[in-house]
């Protein structure tokens, strides 16, 4: 997640927010076709100067892991950097309380960060049949700290987090000259008010006297004073948060809502009708390929930051005005 505050209020949109989302969308690669191969809508074709010194920072540590597995090497990378992807992953301009503008998007590492994960969860499972560590369920594989694998895996896992990080920074540059350059909207500037933070991620941290590996699947650190983005739905306001540091909770909170309903159920529940009810007001997608990212198909989003009160305080209340969906 990457948030940024502009200079811009409510009062400099237009009343008419189409030619801004549609900006926006021209500007990031989203979505995806052709089963991510050639011609996919969601990669570049001809890489941006800004997206190519990116990925010049990023290939020596790629070509280092995909010489030591070529499988890694299957597929596009830097075709992905900069781009937004599909499922969850979002762009919106919103309004804080007070009215003023931001910039707000969700996306990863790509495909190359789930080639990373499939590949070593695969190699777990080989090395506990080598070494016949019997588990009740193969998912339960591990890689032992100080086995060549495990240093492979932290590697890798880490080279994945900048690559995200990386995609975040380079999309938010882009949404944010396609508003600078949209004669809809006056001059404006970024603010030092700005959150960039993983979810889906591992980090090494000390708790309760101990050094550890902590992971956190759908999580966002909160230690004290750390700012991180709570999302809601695409019809639902969001938080920059702060951090309390509870040590209960690892120091974590939740990255958001979560969904209470697979994405063929709510396919199968919900209408256009119903997904352009619940978005009325924002300027989004309101087609039948994006019914299973409706906002009933998540929790509620005020129920989970009410359960999450001691872990985080609310800095900003976010509502989005416009979202990009890929």
């Amino acid at each position: 997640m990457i948030a940024a505050r502009t200079t811009l209020s409510a009062s400099d949109l237009p009343d008419d927010l189409r030619a801004l989302r549609a900006a926006i969308e021209a500007a990031v690669p989203h979505g995806r076709t052709a089963n991510g191969g050639p011609g996919d809508r969601g990669a570049w074709h001809d890489l941006p100067a800004a997206v190519a010194a990116g990925w010049a920072e990023l290939a020596p540590g790629y070509e280092a892991l995909v010489e030591a597995f070529p499988k890694l090497g299957r597929g596009v990378s830097a075709n992905h950097l900069g781009t937004l992807g599909t499922g969850n992953h979002f762009i919106e301009v919103c309004l804080d309380e007070a009215d003023r503008v931001w910039f707000m998007l969700h996306s990863g590492s790509r495909g190359v960060g789930n080639r990373i994960g499939s590949f070593f969860i695969e190699l777990a499972k080989k090395d506990m049949r080598t070494w016949l560590v019997n588990l009740p369920d193969e998912n339960l594989a591990y890689l032992p700290e100080g086995t060549p694998h495990f240093g492979q895996y932290w590697g890798a896992v880490g080279w994945a987090q900048k690559f995200a990080a990386k995609n975040r920074e380079l999309m938010m540059s882009a949404v944010v000259r396609a508003a600078q350059n949209s004669p809809k909207l006056p001059p404006f500037e970024l603010t030092d008010s700005a959150v960039n933070c993983h979810h889906n991620y591992v980090a090494r941290e000390h708790h309760y006297g101990a050094d550890v590996l902590v992971t956190r699947k759908g999580a966002v650190r909160a230690g004290a004073g750390d700012l991180g983005i709570i999302p809601g739905s695409m019809g639902a306001k969001s938080f920059i948060v702060r951090g309390k540091g509870n040590a209960e909770s690892f120091c974590s909170c939740s990255h958001g809502a979560g969904r209470k309903m697979s994405r063929t159920a709510a396919k199968k529940a919900f209408s256009l009708a119903d997904h352009a009810e619940a978005t009325k007001g924002i300027e989004c997608r309101k087609d039948a390929d994006v019914i299973d990212e409706t906002p009933a198909a998540y929790k509620s989003i005020d129920a989970v930051m009410h359960a999450q009160r001691e872990l985080v305080d609310i800095v900003h209340t976010l509502r989005q005005v416009v979202c990009v969906k890929g």
